[in-house]
């Protein structure tokens, strides 16, 4: 018998999401043979232990593979979310808010934690303000628990 805390989490993404992830691993797997070969020139030099083109050739190798395992474990509990044709904030839909306290109005993107990306408007459902406005609907008022401190934003419209 199996409990369910032993059952795999499996995090929701976008479909463009999980692309990206998807384009950036055939890339590093394509500049892999590169960064092998690089790292055989090196080593060909002679000297190991002062050869600093060998030591920055195996740590550039291992900072790939490294990024590939990180990535090839993203899309394995990866699930790629399509969002519903209804008013309510889901993953993958855009979510216009005003904050109460300046009238200032933001949109952003609700996407899984693999994708997140502040600076083009992409907050993860992780986050405080996208946990918060999760499963609520154009017009309602939503609080926002934040470390450090607590305001609120109303839900001015939603998109997919």
């Amino acid at each position: 018998m199996r409990s369910d805390s032993l059952e795999p989490h499996f995090n929701k993404i976008t479909k463009a999401g999980y692309q990206k992830i998807k384009d950036e691993i055939n890339a590093l797997e394509n500049s892999r043979p590169a960064k092998i070969k690089t790292l055989a020139d090196a080593r060909a030099l002679g000297d190991l232990s002062e050869n600093a083109e060998y030591s920055a050739a195996k740590r550039d190798l291992r900072h790939l593979e490294s990024r590939l395992r990180f990535l090839r474990k993203e899309l394995q509990y990866a699930k790629i979310y399509t969002p519903t044709d209804n008013d309510k904030v889901e993953v993958g839909k855009y979510v216009t808010v005003e904050f109460l306290d300046d009238q200032a109005t933001e949109t952003y993107q609700i996407v899984g934690t693999p994708e997140v990306d502040i600076d083009h408007g992409k907050i993860s459902i992780a986050s405080p303000i996208g946990a918060a406005l999760l499963n609520h609907k154009t017009g309602e008022t939503v609080t926002i628990q934040a470390p450090n401190l607590t305001y609120q934003v109303k839900i001015k419209a939603i998109k997919l």
